[in-house]
């Protein structure tokens, strides 16, 4: 099993938002995380970046048109406000990657990724969002390394589960991690199918660590 230095792990205060404060009983924290913050900043603001500025040149342009023509002039007032309130609304992919851009700080502060001997928790969002992933409910784990996470040598991990999908972005050995993820889930299915309890002297099946409780 790879080892991970515990220095590069996020610790906070127990708040209500807090790790510490959604542990069960008996629930052990094996790894805790965060993505690079580089990567993910960098992500967020190339994300839709091409297609916003297209999206604003043109629609600046129109208006730009508009404006040496001196059309706003020329029509009712009623008709100029349902022009600026059309662009304003057209304009909706630009202001998407704006405030993408703009809350990349904000949300990489919240965001968090902790596996535990029973689930996987993701904490993200700008208001902050709590995800669930138990181990007997994952189907793959996929590992997509794009050319931004390149630079940064980080990685994307996909996990898909019976009923969602969740992401770990921006993550530093992202398949020594997905690899750490998928033993973790096949220990996990292993004794839940077959319980140590009912195993033979010599299992010839896989070695688990999760033993049970006396």
């Amino acid at each position: 099993m790879a080892k991970f230095n515990e220095k590069n792990f996020h610790q906070e205060k127990t708040t209500i938002y807090s790790i510490d404060s959604l542990l069960g009983k008996d629930e052990q924290v094996l790894l805790k995380t965060k993505p690079n913050k580089k990567a993910f900043i960098v992500s967020k603001i190339l994300f839709m970046l091409p297609f916003a500025m297209l999206w604003i040149f043109f629609d600046g342009f129109m208006i730009y048109m508009m404006v040496v023509n001196d059309v706003f002039s020329h029509i009712p007032v009623f008709i100029n406000i349902f022009l600026v309130v059309f662009f304003l609304v057209h304009l909706t992919p630009f202001w998407i990657w704006l405030a993408n851009t703009l809350t990349a700080w904000a949300q990489y502060r919240n965001i968090e990724y902790v596996l535990t001997n029973k689930r996987i928790i993701i904490k993200s969002g700008m208001i902050v969002d709590i995800k669930n992933i138990y181990y007997v409910d994952v189907e793959s784990i996929n590992v997509k390394v794009g050319i931004v996470d390149n630079m940064f040598k980080v990685g994307d991990i996909y996990i898909k589960c019976k009923q969602s999908t969740a992401f770990i972005m921006d993550v530093t050995q992202p398949y020594v991690l997905s690899n750490k993820i998928q033993e973790v889930v096949n220990d996990i299915k292993t004794d839940t199918l077959y319980p140590n309890a009912l195993r033979p002297k010599n299992n010839e099946g896989f070695n688990t660590q999760y033993v049970r409780k006396k």
